[in-house]
């Protein structure tokens, strides 16, 4: 039997603060400076949505984190700039866990430590409420599965599933508490 985690399990709307980094909750005010963070073609180069830099996409994109109540937007706290966004969701495959996605970060960071710091501090909170975390990404986004491996998560299954408001194929990537402990303890976190 598949148990749901409660609604009140984990809080989605919260800031978090990182050594660099602050997350706090998506705003309407938001949209200028994460369209700037994100109106550069080769942010979006190697992702299904390769034209979300174009406003009106962006737009959509945009609505969508705001609905769902659960997005979270990263600040360079030296600059105060938005560089990205991620969002907390349960999928409807894995109602037990959390899952995390729907996350761009500007290109002006990658490479670097800002994607551990971002995914450490999203991480570390949902395990306090889960023993899992699952990662959906697309099958032609080579990138995000090469990052999403590197937090130590594994490519358990691939599923049809509706997480963003039509069914879609998605690779499922599990990211154990035990396996991300492991993978913070080599960082020397």
């Amino acid at each position: 039997m598949t148990r749901s985690m409660p609604e009140n399990a984990l809080n989605f709307q919260l800031e978090l603060r990182g050594e660099t980094l602050l997350l706090r909750p998506l705003k309407p005010e938001d949209f200028d400076g994460l369209y700037a963070a994100g109106s550069d073609p080769a942010v979006w180069a190697g992702h299904p949505a390769r034209e979300r830099y174009k406003p009106e996409v962006f737009r959509q994109y945009f609505d969508a984190q705001m609905a769902s109540k659960s997005t979270l937007v990263f600040i360079d706290r030296a600059t105060g700039k938005l560089i990205g966004c991620s969002r907390y969701y349960v999928a409807p495959d894995q109602p037990q866990a959390v899952s995390i996605g729907f996350t761009f970060l500007n290109n002006a960071y990658w490479g670097g430590a800002t994607n551990f710091e971002i995914k450490r501090l999203m991480l570390d909170h949902a395990f306090l409420s889960v023993d899992d975390v699952w990662f959906h990404i697309d099958p032609t986004n080579i990138r995000s599965q090469k990052a999403t491996a590197k937090l130590g998560a594994v490519h358990a299954y691939d599923a049809v599933l509706d997480i963003s408001g039509s069914p879609l194929n998605w690779m499922c990537f599990r990211l154990t508490r035990d396996a991300w402990a492991e993978v913070k303890s080599a960082q020397g976190h």
